[in-house]
C-alpha cells in the first residue's frame, strides 16, 4: 500500500504508523485478522481483531479510491485537458464525492440541454450573462438568433441551460449544498394512493417526517422497503429556501436583468439537477449508514448466539414439537452421533399422552439420556410440560433450544450429505439436539443471516453482510478452538488458513489414517503448506495428545519457548501445566525472542495455567411460567420470567413461552437512559420482564424490565 495511505490510517486510528504499517504487511502475505490479533501481538502492538479488521477496511477503501483517481487521470488525459493543477487536485482528494466533484465538468455526458445549447452556439451569451456586466441582455441575445435559434426566447432558455450546467458542476456548490444537506435534510414518506388496505404494516410512515441524521437505521430501512414495494414514496432534502439563498449568494452579482437570468438559471439548476444529484448522494449515503448499523446488530448478535453456553458432550434426547405430524425424537450419543429416531403423538388431535410417555422413558433409560433438548416452536411449551411429568429413572435436565434456521439446514445438502437416509423432520430434530451440546459447531452449518436474530437482514447490502458475518463466525471459532479429531469439515472451515477445500482434506485425511496423534501430522493433509499450518495450527485442539501443548492455544512455533522454560525449571512441559508453584518461578524476561516479546510470553503462561479452557459461560437450566402458554394467558402487569431472543437498536425481543416474541422498547430496558440495548441485555440472557400491552389481533406484545431488578 502507497506510504502516504499508510499515514492517513494511522492518524484516522490514532495509531503509531509502524502499527498500521506492520499490520497491513502481515494481511498482504495472507495471514488472518484472528491469526494477527493472537500471534502476532509483538508486530501490531497488540491490536485486537476489531482494531486490525478496521485497518484492512480503511486499506480496501483507500485502494478504490486510488483506483478510481487513477481511472479519472487516465480520462483526462485522453481528453487532452489535464492540466498541473488539475493533477494537483486530483492528488489531494480525501473522498469519493470530492475526486467525483472535480471530474463532474469533464465527465463524458450524454445529450443534455446544456450541450444542444452549446451546439446551437449560445455560450458565449450564457458567458455574458453570467458575467451580469450587460445591462440590455435582450438586445444581446438578438445577436444569437439563428435558423437554429429561431427567437430571443429560446436563445435566453439555451444560455440559461448552459448556466444551470454550470452551476451543477462548480465544485464549490456542491460542497456548500452537500453541507446542508448533511446539516439539515429531513427523510419524509408519504403514502402512495390507494394502497392504504395494502400497506397496513407500514402505517406508521403513511405521515412521517424525520431530520436525516437523527434518522435510525430500522427506520430508514421500512421505509426504503415500502418504498420498494410501491406503498410508501420517500423524499429527501433541506427545508425551506436554504439552498435557493447559498446559491445565490454564490453566483448573483447585482440586481439587474443579467442577474435576474442568473437566479431563474440557479432556481433550475437546483431543482433539475443539483437537488436530484444530492438526493441520490445522500440516499446512498444513508442507506450505507443504516446498513452498516444494521448489519453490526446482526453480527453482535450472531457473535452471542455462536457464543452461547454449550453443554458439552452429553447423551441427548432431542424433539421437534408438532401437533398434528406428532413430535419427532431423536437420540443422539456424546459425539452427537444420531442413535435412534421416531415419532410420539402427546399433543391434540391424537391426544397418545400415555403412550408417548412411555416410550420417552424407556428411550431415556436405553440410551443413558443425559439431557432433553426441545424446539421452541409450534407446540413447544405444551411438548415442554409433557416432559417434564415423564418419570425417568435418573435426573435428567430438560432444556429449551432457539431452533431458528433448523428447516434451513434439514433440507440443506450438508444435511443430506450428514443423513442420506432420513427425511427432513429427523435432520430438524438432530439439529436441534446438537444445538444443546454446541451451538458454535452445529450453528456453523447454517447460513448465518438465516438464523434469525438480525435487523432487516434481506434489506441491507448482502454481500457487506455476508463478509461481516462469515468475520463474526471466524472470529468465534477459532476464539472458541476446534478439536481436530471431530469437528466437522463446516467448523474446519472457518478455522484461520483453511477454508473449504483443506477442511475437506483434514477429514479426508482422518477416515483414511484415523485421529490425529499430534499438530504436526497436518503437514501430511494434502496441499496444507507452511503458511496454511501456520495459520491453523494455533486454533486446533487434539484432547488427549502426547504433547499436552497439542491441546492448547500455544502455537507450535512457540512449543521450544516452553521446552526450555520447563528444562531451566528442571521439569516437564506436564509438570508446567499441572504446578502453579513451578509456573511462578519462572522469569519471563529471559526467554524474550526477536519474534515472542512479552505479550505472546503472558499468553503462553495464561494458556498454560488453562490449556485448551473453553472460553464460553455455562449453560442453565431456564423455566418459563407454568400458567402462560398462549399470548390469550397475557395480561397488562404480570412479571414473567424470559430469554432474550434478538436484540435491534430499538430494544430487545424476549420470548416469554407464548411462540411470540414481546418487545422491550429501548426505552423500556432500564431505569435509566439506554443509548445502546447491548448496555444491558445479551442474547440468550435470562431476564424478568413485566407485561405492558398485549394487542392479540397483530400478535404484538409490549413488554418491560424496568424496576425489576434484572
Amino acid at each position: 500500500m502507497a506510504r502516504q495511505n499508510v499515514d492517513k490510517i494511522a492518524v484516522l486510528m490514532n495509531l503509531p504508523v509502524r502499527q498500521v504499517e506492520n499490520t497491513l504487511k502481515l494481511l498482504e502475505e495472507g495471514a488472518t485478522i484472528p491469526f494477527i490479533s493472537r500471534y502476532r501481538k509483538e508486530l501490531t502492538g497488540s491490536l485486537d481483531e476489531v482494531q486490525v479488521s478496521e485497518i484492512n477496511q480503511h486499506s480496501v477503501r483507500l485502494a478504490e479510491l486510488d483506483k478510481r483517481r487513477e481511472s479519472i487521470l487516465k480520462s483526462l488525459e485522453e481528453q487532452e485537458v489535464l492540466t498541473d493543477e488539475l493533477k494537483k487536485k486530483i492528488g489531494s482528494a480525501e473522498s469519493l464525492a470530492e475526486l467525483e466533484d472535480i471530474y463532474l465538468p469533464y465527465k463524458p455526458k450524454r445529450k443534455t440541454r446544456a450541450t444542444v445549447a452549446r451546439e446551437r452556439g449560445l455560450e458565449p451569451l450564457a458567458e455574458v450573462i453570467m458575467q451580469q456586466r450587460e445591462k440590455d441582455i435582450e438586445k444581446k441575445a438578438m445577436q444569437f438568433v439563428t435558423g437554429q435559434v429561431p427567437d430571443v426566447a429560446e436563445a435566453l432558455q439555451g444560455a440559461r441551460d448552459i448556466i444551470a450546467e454550470w452551476i451543477n458542476e462548480n465544485k464549490i456548490a456542491r460542497e456548500r449544498i452537500r453541507n446542508l444537506f448533511g446539516r439539515e435534510a429531513h427523510i419524509s414518506s408519504r403514502l402512495v394512493r390507494k394502497k392504504e388496505a395494502e400497506g397496513d404494516k407500514y402505517k406508521d410512515y403513511f405521515e412521517f417526517e424525520e431530520k436525516l441524521s437523527r434518522c435510525p437505521s430500522h427506520r430508514i430501512l421500512a421505509m426504503r422497503r415500502g418504498e420498494e414495494e410501491g406503498i410508501l414514496s420517500l423524499k429527501i432534502e433541506p427545508p425551506g429556501g436554504k439552498a435557493m439563498d447559498i446559491l445565490s449568494r454564490l453566483f448573483i452579482k447585482g440586481a439587474g436583468e443579467a442577474s435576474n437570468h442568473v437566479g431563474m438559471a440557479i432556481a433550475d439548476s437546483y431543482r433539475r439537477l443539483l437537488a436530484p444529484s444530492m438526493e441520490t448522494e445522500f440516499r446512498a449515503v444513508s442507506k450505507e449508514k443504516a446498513d452498516k448499523e444494521a448489519i453490526s446488530v446482526f453480527a453482535g448478535n450472531l457473535r452471542q448466539l455462536l457464543l452461547a453456553p454449550p453443554l458439552g458432550q452429553k447423551r441427548i434426547l432431542a424433539v421437534d414439537p408438532g401437533y398434528r405430524t406428532g413430535c419427532k425424537v431423536v437420540c443422539l450419543d456424546a459425539e452427537g452421533n444420531l442413535l435412534h429416531n421416531e415419532t410420539v403423538y402427546p399433543h391434540p388431535p391424537q391426544n397418545e399422552g400415555k403412550i408417548a410417555a412411555r416410550k420417552i422413558a424407556s428411550l431415556v433409560s436405553q440410551y443413558k439420556i443425559e439431557a432433553v433438548s426441545i424446539g421452541n416452536g409450534t407446540a413447544s411449551r405444551e411438548t415442554e410440560h409433557f416432559i417434564k411429568k415423564v418419570r425417568f429413572d435418573r435426573d435428567v435436565s430438560v432444556f429449551m433450544v432457539n431452533e431458528s434456521g433448523a428447516s434451513v439446514y434439514s433440507a440443506s445438502k450438508t444435511a443430506r450429505d450428514e443423513f442420506p437416509g432420513y427425511d427432513v423432520t429427523v435432520r430438524g430434530a438432530v439439529s436441534i439436539g446438537r444445538r444443546l451440546a454446541d451451538p458454535l459447531a452445529e450453528l456453523v452449518k447454517i447460513e448465518p443471516k438465516s438464523i434469525g436474530v438480525g435487523q432487516y437482514q434481506h434489506d441491507v447490502d448482502q454481500g457487506r453482510l455476508r463478509e461481516s458475518l462469515d468475520q463474526v463466525v471466524e472470529s468465534c471459532v477459532n476464539q472458541v478452538g476446534v478439536n481436530l479429531n471431530t469437528a466437522s469439515r463446516h467448523l474446519l472451515t472457518y478455522v484461520s488458513g483453511l477454508g473449504p477445500h483443506l477442511a475437506q482434506n483434514i477429514v479426508d485425511y482422518r477416515k483414511e489414517n484415523g485421529p490425529f496423534i499430534t499438530r504436526m501430522e497436518l503437514r501430511r493433509v494434502s496441499r496444507l503448506g507452511d503458511k496454511a499450518f501456520e495459520q491453523c495450527a494455533g486454533f486446533l485442539r487434539i484432547p488427549g495428545a502426547e504433547n499436552p501443548l497439542d491441546n492448547s492455544a500455544v502455537h507450535p512455533e512457540s512449543y521450544p519457548i516452553v521446552e526450555r522454560m520447563a528444562e531451566d525449571m528442571g521439569a516437564t512441559v506436564d509438570d508446567l501445566i499441572k504446578k502453579e508453584e513451578i509456573r511462578k518461578k519462572i522469569e519471563l524476561k529471559k526467554y524474550i525472542t526477536e519474534k515472542a516479546g512479552l505479550p505472546t510470553l503472558n499468553d503462553i503462561m495464561q494458556e498454560l495455567a488453562r490449556p485448551g479452557r473453553d472460553p464460553r459461560n455455562r449453560i442453565e437450566v431456564f423455566e418459563f411460567s407454568k400458567d402462560v402458554f398462549s399470548i390469550d394467558d397475557l395480561t397488562p402487569g404480570m412479571v414473567l420470567p424470559g430469554i432474550v431472543t434478538n436484540i435491534t437498536n430499538f430494544g430487545a425481543f424476549v420470548d416469554i413461552g407464548v411462540k411470540q416474541d414481546g418487545l422491550v422498547h429501548i426505552s423500556q430496558l432500564a431505569d435509566r437512559f439506554v443509548s445502546n440495548p447491548n448496555d444491558v441485555v445479551s442474547l440468550n440472557q435470562q431476564v424478568r420482564v413485566k407485561v405492558l400491552d398485549v394487542d392479540v389481533p397483530r400478535k404484538r406484545i409490549q413488554l418491560s424490565m424496568k424496576s425489576l431488578g434484572d
